[in-house]
């Protein structure tokens, strides 16, 4: 199978143009549609839809996309290897993570990554909900939940402390809870559902914050939303210490049952798909995230914690 031909598919189906990817290549827009439907001959399936108007990825194209990533991966670095060129950097690079963490501590630093790779485009998607990266088509992404997932491939980018928080307005209208029992009595903001949550302390103690027990009000899918209601006064909330280290310091927040934090080993992951080789793009992206993010995080250095 002629490698450049799955390069031209790669790119094609990055860009959703046949033309515009076998012109990055260096090929006129008839030799690269002639090379694309000579894969597709060779694979017995449509890679992609064409018409008139637009190109889009057929659903075995979509299966089969991550299998010719790694195999131009691998060309990559065997070239590499053997001093024969080094890896490109180049394509689009399709990332997802949670949006109030990117927005706080990854889109800051996005300027300075594109500056050091100015052949390499990013997309991003960002939002709190999980979905499938596979069927995404999505090169790597944050997720801070267990990696459980033998199909995934993962770097620690750092920890995920939950803590408890409220406003002071909150704390001076309804009182500050002195045990976890206490807190069936107080508004809690659920996060995306009414699970319970458990807490632990230092010494062995345990408990549970459990919105569905309490005066529960409010349930929010998105991480700055539960961080708005929580600093408007709407109740107590469990929050990743990412998000709330500078609202606890300038005192905009406070921190509830101190002794107490999320008795889940909360990780933030940066995942893959599962692969010999790591494709260059996604390794420069990791290596930068690790270098900016991970080395010293500022959210693990305030005392009050």
């Amino acid at each position: 199978m002629d490698v450049e031909n799955l390069r031209l598919f790669v790119l094609s189906a990055e860009l959703l143009n046949i033309s515009a990817a076998g012109k990055r290549l260096g090929m006129a827009p008839a030799v690269s549609s002639a090379k694309l439907a000579k894969l597709e001959r060779q694979l017995g399936i449509e890679l992609l839809h064409r018409s008139t108007r637009k190109v889009s990825l057929s659903l075995e194209g979509a299966e089969f996309l991550p299998f010719a990533q790694e195999i131009i991966a691998q060309e990559d670095a065997a070239f590499a290897a053997l001093g024969k060129g080094q890896a490109k950097v180049s394509g689009t690079l399709r990332f997802a993570a949670p949006s109030t963490f990117a927005q706080l501590y990854i889109v800051p630093i996005i300027s300075e990554f594109l500056s050091q790779q100015p052949a390499l485009k990013l997309d991003l998607k960002l939002s709190d909900t999980q979905f499938d990266l596979i069927e995404g088509s999505y090169d790597l992404a944050l997720r801070n939940a267990p990696l459980s997932d033998t199909s995934f491939k993962g770097r620690k980018l750092a920890n995920d402390k939950r803590i408890l928080c409220a406003s002071p307005d909150y704390i001076s209208q309804i009182g500050l809870p002195n045990t976890p029992d206490d807190l069936k009595s107080h508004k809690l903001i659920a996060f995306r559902d009414q699970t319970a949550r458990g807490l632990k302390d230092n010494e062995g103690g345990t408990g549970e914050f459990n919105p569905g027990l309490a005066q529960s009000q409010l349930t929010v899918d998105d991480g700055l939303s539960l961080k708005c209601a929580t600093l408007a006064g709407a109740g107590i909330s469990l929050n990743s210490v990412w998000s709330v280290h500078a609202e606890l310091k300038s005192g905009q927040l406070v921190r509830v049952l101190p002794d107490y934090e999320g008795a889940d080993e909360n990780v933030l992951w940066l995942i893959y798909p599962k692969s010999n080789v790591l494709s260059p793009k996604v390794r420069v992206f990791i290596d930068f995230l690790i270098e900016k993010i991970a080395r010293e995080p500022i959210w693990e250095k305030r005392e009050f914690l």
